[in-house]
Protein backbone atom coordinates (compact mmCIF):
# COMPACT_ATOMS: atom_id res chain seq x y z
CA UNK A 1 0.00 0.00 0.00
CA UNK A 2 1.24 3.25 -0.97
CA UNK A 3 0.83 5.92 1.85
CA UNK A 4 2.62 8.37 3.95
CA UNK A 5 2.16 7.74 7.71
CA UNK A 6 3.01 10.71 10.38
CA UNK A 7 4.31 10.26 13.95
CA UNK A 8 5.51 12.79 16.36
CA UNK A 9 4.37 15.95 17.13
CA UNK A 10 1.99 16.61 20.31
CA UNK A 11 1.96 19.73 23.05
CA UNK A 12 5.25 21.61 24.67
CA UNK A 13 5.57 24.86 26.11
CA UNK A 14 6.72 27.79 24.44
CA UNK A 15 10.77 27.42 23.69
CA UNK A 16 10.17 23.94 23.19
CA UNK A 17 10.82 21.50 20.95
CA UNK A 18 9.06 18.78 18.80
CA UNK A 19 10.02 16.52 15.70
CA UNK A 20 7.18 15.60 13.00
CA UNK A 21 8.21 12.06 11.44
CA UNK A 22 6.73 11.22 8.27
CA UNK A 23 7.75 7.35 6.73
CA UNK A 24 6.47 6.29 3.61
CA UNK A 25 5.55 2.93 2.23
CA UNK A 26 5.27 1.64 -1.45
CA UNK A 27 7.63 4.05 -2.73
CA UNK A 28 10.99 5.66 -2.45
CA UNK A 29 10.93 8.78 -0.99
CA UNK A 30 14.56 9.78 -1.40
CA UNK A 31 13.84 10.16 -5.41
CA UNK A 32 11.24 12.68 -4.04
CA UNK A 33 11.09 16.60 -3.07
CA UNK A 34 9.25 16.92 0.09
CA UNK A 35 7.08 19.36 1.22
CA UNK A 36 5.68 20.31 4.14
CA UNK A 37 2.68 22.45 5.34
CA UNK A 38 0.55 23.32 8.56
CA UNK A 39 -2.83 24.37 8.56
CA UNK A 40 -4.74 25.76 11.45
CA UNK A 41 -8.88 26.45 11.64
CA UNK A 42 -10.04 28.69 9.32
CA UNK A 43 -6.86 29.63 7.64
CA UNK A 44 -5.31 28.49 4.27
CA UNK A 45 -2.69 25.10 4.73
CA UNK A 46 0.59 27.22 4.92
CA UNK A 47 3.72 26.42 3.12
CA UNK A 48 6.75 26.11 5.32
CA UNK A 49 9.30 23.83 3.96
CA UNK A 50 10.53 22.00 0.69
CA UNK A 51 13.48 19.86 0.88
CA UNK A 52 14.44 18.55 -2.29
CA UNK A 53 16.55 15.36 -3.27
CA UNK A 54 19.75 16.73 -3.32
CA UNK A 55 21.80 17.77 -0.31
CA UNK A 56 21.64 21.32 0.40
CA UNK A 57 18.75 22.21 -1.71
CA UNK A 58 15.75 23.05 0.96
CA UNK A 59 13.70 26.37 1.20
CA UNK A 60 12.19 27.78 4.75
CA UNK A 61 9.51 30.00 4.65
CA UNK A 62 9.90 32.97 6.79
CA UNK A 63 8.37 32.35 9.79
CA UNK A 64 10.02 29.10 10.22
CA UNK A 65 13.40 29.91 8.94
CA UNK A 66 16.01 29.68 11.56
CA UNK A 67 14.14 27.04 14.12
CA UNK A 68 13.27 24.59 11.70
CA UNK A 69 14.88 21.69 10.45
CA UNK A 70 13.86 19.10 7.77
CA UNK A 71 15.85 15.88 7.13
CA UNK A 72 16.12 12.98 5.31
CA UNK A 73 17.17 9.00 6.77
CA UNK A 74 16.50 7.44 3.34
CA UNK A 75 17.64 3.94 4.95
CA UNK A 76 14.70 4.43 6.40
CA UNK A 77 12.83 6.24 3.99
CA UNK A 78 11.71 8.54 6.08
CA UNK A 79 11.77 12.35 6.71
CA UNK A 80 11.60 14.09 9.46
CA UNK A 81 10.75 17.95 10.65
CA UNK A 82 12.77 19.00 13.82
CA UNK A 83 11.11 21.86 15.61
CA UNK A 84 13.08 24.17 18.31
CA UNK A 85 12.15 27.25 19.68
CA UNK A 86 8.31 26.55 19.05
CA UNK A 87 6.12 29.64 19.74
CA UNK A 88 2.03 29.42 20.13
CA UNK A 89 1.89 30.76 16.75
CA UNK A 90 3.37 27.57 15.58
CA UNK A 91 0.63 25.96 16.87
CA UNK A 92 -1.22 24.02 13.85
CA UNK A 93 -1.58 20.46 12.33
CA UNK A 94 1.26 19.71 10.21
CA UNK A 95 1.22 17.57 6.67
CA UNK A 96 4.53 15.85 4.58
CA UNK A 97 3.77 15.21 1.13
CA UNK A 98 5.74 13.79 -1.66
CA UNK A 99 3.96 14.70 -5.03
CA UNK A 100 0.23 13.39 -4.68
CA UNK A 101 1.07 11.50 -1.94
CA UNK A 102 0.10 13.17 1.47
CA UNK A 103 0.77 12.39 5.10
CA UNK A 104 -2.50 12.15 7.63
CA UNK A 105 -1.51 15.51 9.96
CA UNK A 106 -0.19 15.69 12.84
CA UNK A 107 -1.16 18.28 15.79
CA UNK A 108 1.11 20.43 17.21
CA UNK A 109 0.10 22.66 19.87
CA UNK A 110 2.35 25.19 21.73
CA UNK A 111 1.16 26.64 25.16
CA UNK A 112 2.41 27.53 28.33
Amino acid sequence: QVQLVQSGGGTVQPGGSLRVSCAASGFTLSTYNINWYRQTPGKEREWIATMGTAAGRTRYADSVKGRFTVSRDNASNMVYMQMNGLKPEDTAVYYCRANEYWGQGTQVTVSS
